[in-house]
């Protein structure tokens, strides 16, 4: 009979104990903890939390005059309008087709730019590669949207280069090809820290190991490199594509002209128009709460997908 392993327990029980410990820490001490949740605590609720209570606008034929307890209740007829809306299929199809395409261009190429810096093996040109991709990010968008408009106009320099006289900016299927590509550019090199960084603990003496044995560097990025970055890379895919319909406004108003708005206007902006420029509030706040529930029925379903395929682990 084989003696049962001590050393197990003695883990289970080191454990537990160093968990007491600090229980009994906390409660000795729960007024300095206190002190310093406390203001994080009171932005959260501040901030994020009892500006929900806004959402009831949504269901009432709000009154600025009369506040939300004194203006009239409507239910969803505020949701109605805008689901019978002629043009509600086109914003929606829009957000989508951005969002979606932005997400199947734009989510690989960091990964990529990630694993070509991981080859590089001098450090100075390393950190000049990275300050270079790094920099657009930056840039804000209403300055991006501005150069943008420069290179693209008649007179810019892309017509210049290929000597045409097209304005890009009036084409509507030139909206969405302009807004990835350059949101790709602003942001990819700042989004691949994250997978430089957990790049940085794939074990090298494997990747020496690997080169030995004769792997290339698909091979070597396969078996060496991908462990090291896989959890990463489905937490963000999850995080980025159960934000779907959260596109920014700024970006796409910025970038819309009167004879692009077929393909430029999407769910946001037409949000802000309505409830900012119109000031129809109850109706874009409905609106922008159909974004929302949208938004967390992507985000469980992607949670969901994701799971299975990675071996049940969700995030």
């Amino acid at each position: 009979m084989k003696p049962k392993s001590v050393a197990p327990q003695s883990a289970v029980m080191a454990v537990d104990r160093k968990l007491h410990n600090t229980w009994v820490y906390i409660k000795r001490h729960w007024q300095l903890y206190l002190l310093f949740l406390m203001p994080a605590v009171l932005l959260t609720l501040v901030f994020r939390y009892i500006p929900m209570g806004g959402v009831l606008i949504a269901f009432q034929k709000y009154n600025p005059f009369k506040g939300i307890w004194g203006s009239e209740w409507v239910g969803f007829k505020n949701f109605s309008r805008f689901l019978s809306s002629p043009d509600f299929m086109r914003y929606l199809i829009n957000t989508l087709k951005l969002s979606v395409y932005g997400l199947l261009w734009g989510f690989p190429i960091p990964i990529l730019l990630a694993f070509l810096l991981n080859r590089i093996k001098s450090n100075k040109i390393k950190q000049k590669v990275q300050l270079v991709l790094y920099m657009p990010n930056f840039i804000s968008v209403i300055v991006l949207c501005g150069i943008v408009r420069v290179l693209l106009s008649v007179t810019g320099p892309v017509n210049g280069l290929f000597h045409t006289g097209i304005n890009f900016m009036t084409l509507p299927e030139a909206f969405r090809p302009i807004y990835i590509i350059s949101g790709i550019w602003q942001g990819a090199g700042w989004s691949s820290i994250m997978y430089t960084a957990a790049l940085s603990n794939a074990s090298q003496e494997l990747k020496e190991a690997a080169m030995l044995d004769g792997a290339n560097l698909i091979q070597q990025i396969r078996t060496v490199e991908w462990p090291a970055i896989k959890d990463m890379v489905v937490i963000q895919f999850i995080l980025q594509a159960g934000n779907i319909m959260s596109i920014g406004f700024e970006k796409a108003y910025a970038l819309q002209t009167d004879l692009n708005l077929n393909s430029a206007e999407i769910i946001a902006t037409y949000v802000y128009k309505k409830g900012l420029l119109d000031g129809d509030y109850s109706f874009s706040t409905a609106v922008g709460l159909f974004n929302t529930v949208i938004n967390v029925i992507l985000l469980i379903a992607v949670n969901k997908v994701v799971a299975k395929m990675n071996d049940g682990q969700g995030l």
